[in-house]
């Protein structure tokens, strides 16, 4: 039985080695039946193997942030421009029109707010509903070394055991508490404990130093967050190191439905995303659209 003397740190990840993806583009999802690699391939696409997933699900926890004051005025001119579409089930029925057909990865997670212990959540959604919503996938936190991790843990594995039985994925999301080290060392172990436990994918944080260990020890893809609103250049250039080493794509809320010109951040950090272009190309079609209005 594994146990915890003598745990040594991992250091060769074969960065030079891609995975073989055994068939199947998507990384460690060959060995699913079809419905998880259809749902799979419509948020990853299957051209560049990559995804922009909009996230607008802060509400369940933070309330009427800003930028999601109004999900109708401020979200759904954004939709047509995104890959994949991240929210609740009550902002989506309340909404979102049947008439959009972007794919949609379901905050399945909830009971906590900004004034509670963040990891204290639970499933929120029942498979039966995510079914009947048609959803991409179920998405919750894990909130490894907080108070509450065995039962966000606990939380994404019914996820997993749920959806397995109707062909519905699984993105496990790292939360992060506030007293917790942001470095390589922790964000490799969340994502490999989300992997190890059955998750499709993980949303996780891009850092400046071994971000490319955390991909490569992570044998499903990564996406990363966008985090707190940075400057254009900032979350361009975020979203063009990650990808260049390793992420799958982006989930990215703040970032995008917070810029000056918000359908315009959207598609420059598209062209980042699928086309790997570089942050000053892609910041200068940010501003030439910008202008544009």
């Amino acid at each position: 039985m594994a146990d915890i003397d003598d745990i040594k740190d991992g250091k060769d990840f074969g960065l030079n080695t891609p995975q073989d993806t055994q068939g199947f583009y998507v990384k460690g999802n060959a060995g699913y039946d079809w419905g998880i690699k259809n749902r799979m391939s419509r948020i990853f696409n299957p051209v560049s193997g990559r995804t922009v997933m909009l996230a607008f699900d802060h509400g369940y926890f933070q309330g009427p942030t800003k930028g999601l004051e109004r999900i109708d005025l401020n979200i759904l001119p954004l939709a047509e421009h995104a890959d994949v579409l991240m929210c609740t089930r009550g902002v989506l029925r309340a909404n979102i029109p049947p008439s959009v057909t972007k794919p949609v990865v379901l905050r399945a997670s909830g009971g906590n707010s900004i004034l509670s212990e963040l990891s204290n959540e639970t499933v929120a959604v029942a498979i039966d509903d995510a079914a009947r919503l048609g959803v991409a996938a179920m998405a919750a936190q894990v909130y490894i070394g907080a108070e509450y991790e065995h039962k966000s843990i606990a939380n994404v594995i019914k996820l997993i055991d749920t959806g397995l039985k109707a062909g519905i994925p699984t993105l496990a999301v790292t939360g992060v508490g506030k007293d917790m080290v942001r470095d390589a060392r922790y964000f490799g172990l969340a994502t490999r404990i989300a992997a190890e436990i059955g998750a499709n994918y993980v949303k996780s944080y891009f850092i400046e130093e071994g971000f490319d260990r955390v991909v490569a020890g992570c044998p499903v893809p990564i996406v990363i967050a966008g985090g707190k609103k940075l400057p254009e250049f900032e979350a361009l250039d975020m979203a063009y190191k990650a990808i260049d080493q390793g992420a799958a794509g982006v989930d990215m809320g703040r970032n995008i439905f917070q810029a000056d010109d918000p359908v315009a951040m959207i598609k420059a950090v598209g062209k980042v995303v699928h086309e790997l272009e570089t942050p000053d190309k892609a910041l200068q079609m940010y501003n030439d659209l910008k202008a544009a209005g």
